[in-house]
């Protein structure tokens, strides 16, 4: 199992995303300021995950939200509460 994940901040309402094979792993690093690229963010929330079969299909798809750079569509997949993104994985 793997898992794309969005956190948002709550200074800013900026959000990241990310993938991993260890969600609680992962947000404690993010919640004790050990990754750099949020550690700016101040306080932050685990808005979204969503599970994947393979690390690969989550990082595909991790990919393609960062792609979209629309904070209205990440808003619209938060709210629904699913990504609707299509697993296209080329070779």
């Amino acid at each position: 199992m793997a898992y794309v994940y969005i956190l948002e901040s709550l200074r800013d309402g900026r959000y990241y995303i990310g993938s991993t094979k260890d969600l609680r792993k992962r947000l404690q690093h993010h919640w004790r300021g050990f990754t750099p690229s949020t550690k700016r963010f101040g306080e932050i929330r685990l808005v979204l995950h969503q599970k994947y079969n393979t690390l690969r299909e989550a990082r595909f798809i991790e990919s393609r939200l960062k792609q979209l750079k629309r904070k209205d569509y990440i808003r619209k997949i938060i709210k629904d509460g699913f990504i609707k993104i299509k697993l296209n994985i080329p070779e």
